[in-house]
């Protein structure tokens, strides 16, 4: 594993997150707090018994070993066809080694990989992309180019375990998103599923940390042989658990105390899509997951503090193409920040979340605002009756389930009449607990019958829409054309 680069799982609402520490030599989450929780033995049961096939993807040698070797030893136990695809070289494990060059690291990274697999799955195939270790985000289109071809030639059903795009690592995140894109568009025709792997997860965050997907943590019992065999593949990635030499650069990458939470008798994964589990009592649901992490924290996301959230929220504030509407819906109103800057824009406004501690923070901040309320609501399942002159969507489209965001699209032209407006922003990078894209939820809120799209900001992170009845530019609507 090499020098960490810090990436930042987001979260919930598509913030990159702070305070997440990537080095395991770093002081950590100790490994008792996970089973101590008592989520922890209601996780469902990962299930493999019809699987035809598994692909793992690995962004480095040993990733796999850490976060899915005991899923790749009771596939092999299975007879199982495996494949494992490595897509760096390993060679920034050790920056200023004084005793291998990087050119020497990547060769006995290649060996240790070989050890490695053979450890959980004698014989299985190895694949070495060999892409620049730390530099995955740089060659992500040859990298996508790469795990297309090998995607291709996997049978049907097969399933691909990668790493969690939320881990917390650069790698680890571009990684993941390339597999979760390229297996999006054949989980349908070839049946292929995403299961996701942790590994620095469980060293920076507590379970109460909200960055967590409790909500798609399964768990796969391992038996002691699986055990065993998962022991050995780590145990041969001795360039990462071992010192190199006595120099400080050399020192192990992978210490015991991280290396702890990998020695447990189930593997937890991640699977979104709640395929090949078996039910389990106690799963949260997404208003209990949120309500928890505001019960635990004033501001989570750092809304108020974060300057990426302060400046999306002038850029929506400022998106506005009225300078003041009557009746305004702002859907997932979180501890009310937004609310606030909306309330000085408009009449009347309803704000709503499923999170009722969110909306008693909500309510406090829109006190001296007496045209302004703040109630629990869940829009996908419950439309407030009437008509709006203006909606704000932000953050909330990917976690709607298929028939919520259908319900909501419906219910759109009715309460936007005929010069509504819709406003929508959304983080754009794949999440662990996302149903969708942002990209997706606003391909889908552009097919919405009567709206027409007349702003859109685009960056990297975030993307910013503005669709109206009322199809007239602000310079037209002000009279200034």
């Amino acid at each position: 594993m090499e020098a960490p680069i810090a990436d930042g799982p987001s979260t919930a609402d598509g913030a990159p997150a702070a305070g997440v520490a990537f080095d395991a030599r770093a002081p950590g989450v100790d490994a008792d707090a996970w089973p101590a929780d008592p989520r922890w033995d209601a996780l469902p049961e990962l299930r493999i018994d019809d699987v035809p096939g598994l692909l793992v993807v690995s962004a480095h040698a040993d990733d796999e070993s850490v976060g899915a070797g005991g899923l790749i030893a009771a596939a092999a136990a299975r007879g199982l066809p495996a494949t494992l695809a490595i897509v760096t070289d390993g060679a920034a494990s050790h920056p200023g080694s004084p005793t291998v060059t990087p050119a020497e690291l990547a060769a006995i990274r290649r060996d240790e990989a070989r050890a490695a697999l053979d450890a959980v799955a004698p014989g299985a195939r190895l694949v070495l992309l060999g892409h620049p270790d730390g530099g995955v985000r740089e060659a992500r289109d040859a990298v996508r180019a790469d795990l297309a071809a090998l995607l291709a030639e996997a049978v049907p059903g097969t399933w691909v375990a990668a790493p969690w795009r939320g881990d917390g690592h650069r790698d680890h995140r571009v990684t993941g998103e390339v597999v979760a894109e390229l297996v999006a568009a054949q989980a349908d025709e070839r049946g292929i599923r995403l299961v996701e792997y942790p590994v620095w997860m469980w060293h920076w965050a507590t379970p109460d940390d909200p960055r967590v997907p409790w909500a798609g943590l399964r768990a796969l019992p391992l038996d002691p042989a699986a055990r065993r065999a998962k022991r050995r593949a780590i145990a041969a990635h001795a360039s990462q658990v071992r010192p190199l030499s006595d120099a400080p650069e050399d020192r192990a990458v992978l210490l015991p105390a991280f290396l702890r939470h990998a020695e447990r008798d189930r593997e937890v994964l991640i699977v979104q899509d709640g395929t090949a589990t078996h039910p389990a009592a106690g799963s949260s649901t997404a208003a209990e997951r949120f309500d928890a992490a505001y019960a635990r924290d004033e501001d989570p996301w750092r809304v108020t503090t974060r300057w990426y959230e302060r400046r999306k929220r002038l850029a929506t504030l400022a998106a506005l193409p009225d300078e003041r509407y009557g009746r305004a819906l702002e859907i997932g109103c979180s501890i009310g920040v937004t609310s606030a800057g909306l309330a000085e824009r408009v009449d009347e406004l309803l704000a709503v979340d499923v999170a009722p501690t969110a909306v008693e923070r909500a309510r406090i901040r829109l006190a001296d605002a007496p045209h302004a309320r703040a109630e629990v609501r869940d829009v996908g399942a419950d439309w407030p009756a009437g008509a709006f002159d203006l909606v704000v969507m932000s953050e909330v489209g990917y976690y709607l389930d298929d028939d919520a965001l259908d319900r909501v699209l419906a219910a759109l032209p009715g309460a936007l009449g005929a010069s509504g407006t819709l406003v929508a922003c959304h983080w754009r990078h794949p999440e662990g607990d996302f149903r969708r894209s942002g990209d997706e939820v606003h391909a889908r809120l552009a097919g919405v019958p009567g709206l027409t799209r007349i702003l859109r900001h685009e960056e990297d992170d975030f993307l910013l829409e503005v669709l109206s009845a009322d199809p007239r530019s602000v310079a037209a609507r002000t009279g200034l054309r």
